[in-house]
């Protein structure tokens, strides 16, 4: 299989300090690929550099072949790649219908953009049975959905989902789970950064551990999990 996105040997400075330290990895299409680690150690700002909002100062990122490091964000978009951001940055005074379309701004096909649509609510129901109430207004779960919702308006080849599950009941938590599931089995790949190491990497076809900037250890979701220095550190295991 050609891997959808490669990143080789990736540093990414805020000024003088580096934040991540000549990571690479890739993704395999149809793959669920997991970054897991402390606060710190790199994870965001990984997807940050890879969705073009931050110019790396090293290393190189393809995606589908082609090299994107230090291309504008809204081009990396209409190459099929899109990030759904840590914190969800919904647009809180618009309604649900009107962020879901302001994911598709890039798009011109109406039709295409309203099945889209319809999609997302039949993906997340609690979404078209408020289409119209502001965003707001939603419970963090709901804002999540959103968030996803909007991200896949742009029809994505990759979906990065930066911390989806911060902040939810484990209810709600479950379910923004496996929806990315369905999301994988429905042919999406995606790139999941994610502090509940058991639900990532339950899920996750592939990996990674990120301290302090760089990839510390790297395997099957499922080697991963049984890792004893892995179960120690993120699953609260003596």
């Amino acid at each position: 299989m050609t891997a959808l996105l490669e990143v080789e040997d990736l540093r990414v400075a805020y000024g003088k300090i580096e934040a991540v330290k000549g990571i690479s990895f890739s993704i395999e299409q149809g793959q669920i690929v997991t970054l897991i680690g402390t606060n710190g150690a790199g994870k965001s700002t990984t997807l940050r550099t890879v969705s073009g909002l931050l110019k790396p100062v090293g290393g190189t990122v393809r995606f589908n072949g082609e090299r994107i490091d230090g291309t504008a964000a809204n081009k990396i978009v209409g190459m099929g790649l899109a990030h759904s951001p840590e914190g969800r940055r919904i647009f809180a005074r618009m309604s649900i219908e009107e962020n879901l379309q302001l994911g598709a701004f890039l798009r011109r096909d109406a039709a295409g953009i309203q099945a889209d649509i319809d999609r997302a609510y039949a993906l997340f129901p609690i979404l078209g049975e408020r289409r119209k109430q502001a965003a707001g207004t939603l419970s963090g779960g709901e804002q999540q959905m959103l968030a996803m919702g909007r991200a896949l308006m742009s029809q994505p080849k990759l979906l990065m989902l930066d911390e989806p599950s911060m902040g939810l009941s484990p209810i709600m938590m479950q379910k923004i789970m496996s929806t990315v599931v369905e999301l994988r089995d429905q042919g999406m790949t995606i790139l999941l950064v994610e502090q509940n190491a058991q639900a990532a990497l339950s899920l996750a076809d592939q990996g990674h551990v990120m301290e302090i900037g760089k990839i510390s250890l790297s395997g099957t979701g499922a080697d991963l999990l049984h890792d004893e220095s892995v179960r120690k550190a993120y699953l609260g295991e003596d």
